[in-house]
């Protein structure tokens, strides 16, 4: 599933090429691909909407319209693309929005999707579908105190709970994995028994972590996201067997929360209390 970095670097590669565009007709491709309103009335309601701009909580991608706010969420599979001029629906193309530009230049904004698990909201309510996440961990409100306390009033395992977007909004598998390695926090441990310091770690942990998998496009492995390179640059994940890039320790692969998880088991050892 793309996570934050992913997110994040489609909207910045997409926002140039729709920004100021009018949306001249919608094409639904699968119904249920439209979470609400309706595919009939969400035809209707997008078509002559300008794009506003286009921006990123959590994992969602938010389109700013004249009227609405067109909320994407990628999930297993999705993947957002311009097309230029006149195309031909590709197969597994859930959702087509025809762009016209000032100067009557036509493009398309596609939302293909293999599995069919994305969804699309358009609502002029968007906290109605974001008020439940938790604060943007490259966001102000995302600071070491605030992680200490809110993990101090948990009892919960550590990597289940930042997967949790009510307590962090937009780190997945990949990123979760990769921050603890370098916060030298076991994925097991219990979020009420970090300490102060251990929190700090885990605060720039996360921070630096995600910067970078953004600065690298995202990571590209074995879905849909195309063009990251942050895989080549993997401290744990997907590394099960190779050697820790701090201690040379054979990376293992273990199973939290029903996620694959990887770990250093010398640099990440669990504390039990």
């Amino acid at each position: 599933m793309p996570e934050l970095p992913e997110v994040e670097t489609i909207a910045r590669t997409i926002a140039p090429h729709v920004t100021g565009r009018i949306i001249s007709a919608a094409e639904v491709r699968w119904a249920r691909t439209i979470a609400s309103p309706t595919a009939r009335k969400f035809a209707g309601q997008v078509k002559g909407q300008r794009i506003i701009g286009v921006s990123r909580r959590a994992k969602y991608l938010i389109l700013q319209l004249e009227d609405y706010n067109l909320l994407i969420h990628l999930r297993m599979s999705g993947d957002l693309m311009v097309r230029m001029g006149k195309i031909k629906a590709e197969k597994h193309d859930r959702l087509l929005l025809a762009l016209r530009a000032e100067d009557g230049r036509q493009s398309h904004l596609a939302f293909n999707d293999t599995r069919k698990f994305g969804r699309v909201w358009l609502t002029d309510q968007p906290e109605t579908v974001l008020g439940s996440l938790g604060p943007e961990p490259l966001g102000r409100d995302f600071t070491p105190q605030w992680l200490y306390e809110n993990l101090r009033k948990r009892r919960r395992q550590l990597k289940p709970l930042l997967l949790d977007q009510t307590f962090l909004a937009g780190v997945g598998n990949i990123y979760a994995d990769e921050s603890l390695h370098k916060a030298k926090l076991h994925p097991l441990g219990l979020s009420n028994s970090v300490t102060k310091k251990q929190a700090e770690a885990l605060h720039e942990a996360i921070r630096s972590v995600l910067r970078e998998g953004i600065r690298r496009n995202g990571a590209s492995i074995d879905w849909v996201y195309r063009g990251g390179e942050y895989q080549n640059y993997f401290r744990v994940y997907d590394r099960e067997g190779k050697p820790c890039p701090v201690c040379g320790t054979g990376i293992q692969k273990l199973t939290v929360g029903q996620r694959g998880t990887h770990i250093c088991p010398k640099c990440q050892v669990i504390e039990r209390k």
